[in-house]
C-alpha cells in the first residue's frame, strides 16, 4: 500500500487539506527528527507530513537531523518521499515563482552526515546514484503541473551549499559554470540518505530569488525569499496535492 511522506509541505497542515490529521512522535536510532509526523489522508492516501526546519523555521539548515528524518520516514513505513524547498536561481530562464522539477544535485556541504553508516555493517556498502531523484514521482509531478498550467521546468540540477549565509558572487558564478541551474541549502544530504535507504524520492524547488550571479537584480535577501514563498505556497501545496493521486494510479 502506498503511503507517502512529505518533508517541507508548508501549508500542507491545513485541516481542509490533510484529513483526520494527528501528530505522532517519533525517535529514531539517529534521534529526533526536526518535527513530529503529521499524520492524516490526501485524497483517501496515508500522508506523513515533516516540517524539515522544524515548525517554527527554527533549525538552520546545517543543523537538520538529516538521517533522523528520512529514517522517521522510513520507519513509519513511507513508500515514496515527495520534497519541497525554496531556492535561488541560477539561470535567467528560471524566474522568480518558477518551479523546477529537480534532476540531479552537486552536493557542497561540508559539515553534514551523509551516510546512515558510520561503520559499515557486514562489509562496504556504497549506494549508486547516477539519477538521485525518482523518475516516476518527477513525472507525477510535471503532470501535475500540466494539468494546472504553472510555470514550471521539467529537470535542473540543483546545488547545495551549507548556509546560513548567502553565495558570494565568484561562488554563484562558479556554481553556473559547474552546470547548476538552482541553489540550496536543503536537499544535500537529505536525497543522499534517502537513496540509500531505497526510498524513492523527489522534489520541486520553487525559485525564490537570481542569488547574486545577476547584476541588474538586487542580491537575495530572506525578505525576498519569503515574499515569494508566501506567494506561491498555495500552488507548491496544490501540486503535492494532484501529484499524490497520480502516484496511487500509477500515471
Amino acid at each position: 500500500m502506498i503511503k507517502i511522506g512529505i518533508i517541507g509541505g508548508s501549508g500542507l497542515d491545513n485541516p481542509d487539506i490533510l484529513k483526520g490529521a494527528s501528530d505522532v512522535e517519533v525517535e529514531t536510532a539517529y534521534g529526533k527528527p526536526t518535527s513530529p509526523l503529521k499524520v492524516g489522508s490526501i485524497t483517501g492516501i496515508e500522508v506523513a507530513l515533516l516540517a524539515r526546519h522544524g515548525r517554527d523555521h527554527t533549525i538552520p539548515p546545517t543543523h537538520v537531523n538529516n538521517r533522523a528524518n528520512i529514517a522517521a520516514l522510513r520507519d513509519f513505513g513511507c513508500t515514496h518521499i515527495l520534497a519541497t524547498t525554496a531556492c535561488g536561481s541560477l539561470r535567467e530562464e528560471i524566474g522568480r515563482g518558477d518551479f523546477v522539477i529537480l534532476d540531479q544535485f552537486i552536493d557542497f556541504t561540508r559539515l553534514r552526515s551523509l551516510s546512515f553508516d558510520d561503520v559499515f555493517p557486514e562489509g562496504g556498502r556504497h549506494t549508486a546514484m547516477p539519477e538521485p531523484f525518482d523518475k516516476g514521482i518527477r513525472n507525477a509531478m510535471i503532470s501535475a503541473a500540466q494539468d494546472m498550467h504553472i510555470k514550471h521546468h521539467k529537470r535542473g540540477t540543483v546545488i547545495t551549499i551549507e548556509g546560513n549565509r548567502f553565495s558570494t558572487r565568484a561562488e554563484s558564478h562558479m556554481f553556473r559554470a559547474w552546470g547548476a541551474d538552482v541553489i540550496n541549502m536543503s536537499i544535500a544530504p537529505e536525497c543522499i540518505l534517502a537513496n540509500e535507504a531505497a526510498i524513492p524520492y523527489a522534489a520541486v524547488a520553487m525559485s525564490t530569488d537570481y542569488d547574486c550571479w545577476k547584476e541588474d537584480e538586487a542580491p537575495v535577501s530572506w525578505d525576498d525569499i519569503l515574499e515569494v514563498f508566501k506567494a506561491n505556497v498555495d500552488k507548491v501545496t496544490q501540486l503535492l496535492v494532484n501529484t499524490i493521486p497520480k502516484l496511487a494510479a500509477g500515471d
